[in-house]
């Protein structure tokens, strides 16, 4: 399994090395994405905080609203576990300033998928959000 690991770990960084580098930034609802950035030089920002409990208000919306203007960010993510509507907003928000931002997919944060689906394992929930992080953001 360790083997498994390493092999999947380079197989990440091989894939997120794929995306240019100004584009390396992956914006989710909430910040459960800090260890993925921190391993594979991801720049990473939540419109909540690290707990889906916690509720994001409009300046969250226009801070991150902002960011993706100013960076020109193509995409963000929805997540499993949280509806996609607080991500929905900040595209609104982008589009309103002529800046189109798409929703890049759907991302596996606080549990697997169901065990006989894509992301039923740790090692196929990793390949899926990459897969998506990588289509989305190249």
């Amino acid at each position: 399994y360790l083997e498994q690991l390493a092999d999947l770990h380079a197989d990440v960084q091989q894939q997120i090395a794929t995306i240019p580098e100004k584009h390396r930034v992956l914006v989710t609802a909430h910040d459960a994405f800090g260890y993925y950035g921190d391993a594979y030089g991801l720049e990473v920002r939540g419109l909540q905080g690290l707990s889906t409990a916690s509720e994001y208000g409009s300046r969250d919306v226009a801070e991150l609203r902002n960011m993706l203007v100013q960076q020109q960010i193509k995409a963000v993510f929805a997540e499993s576990s949280i509806p996609a509507r607080a991500m929905e907003a900040v595209i609104a928000g982008a589009a309103q300033q002529g800046h189109q931002v798409k929703l890049g997919g759907e991302l596996y944060s606080d549990a697997l998928g169901a065990p006989d689906g894509e992301a039923g394992t740790y090692i196929n929930m990793v390949q899926h959000n990459t897969r998506t992080i990588v289509e989305a953001l190249r």
